[in-house]
């Protein structure tokens, strides 16, 4: 995994936009909120929302923590992206990406759609 294939995995979805942020994070987003985050930093370590069934299974994998500063969203950090093979990376992304969605305003899904 490496994170050209993250980039492409994010701008696979609807409406998706990347940015950076602080200075050095990598950030896909929907409606301006962020569903992945990508330090630039080696080694390539990747930010993700996840379920809260999922957030105590995946943090006590080694290699995954409760994510610095959104753990209480529900966020993890993949330490080590070799846990995941390519098509589970497909689904956590995704998934991430269908979790920030599903909270937006209707507002904010119209100009999605627009």
């Amino acid at each position: 995994m490496n994170i050209e294939t993250i980039r492409n995995i994010c701008n696979g979805l609807p409406s998706v936009t990347e940015d950076i942020k602080w200075g050095n994070d990598l950030c896909f987003m929907i409606a301006g909120k962020m569903f992945c985050v990508v330090p630039m930093d080696k080694p390539l370590k990747v930010s993700v929302k996840v379920t809260d069934e999922e957030f105590g299974e995946l943090t006590d994998r080694p290699g995954i923590i409760a994510a610095p500063y959104v753990a209480r969203y529900k966020w993890i950090l993949v330490e080590d992206v070799s846990v995941f093979n390519h098509q589970q990376w497909e689904h956590y992304i995704t998934q991430s990406y269908n979790l920030v969605k599903s909270k937006l305003s209707k507002k904010e899904l119209a100009g999605l759609a627009g």
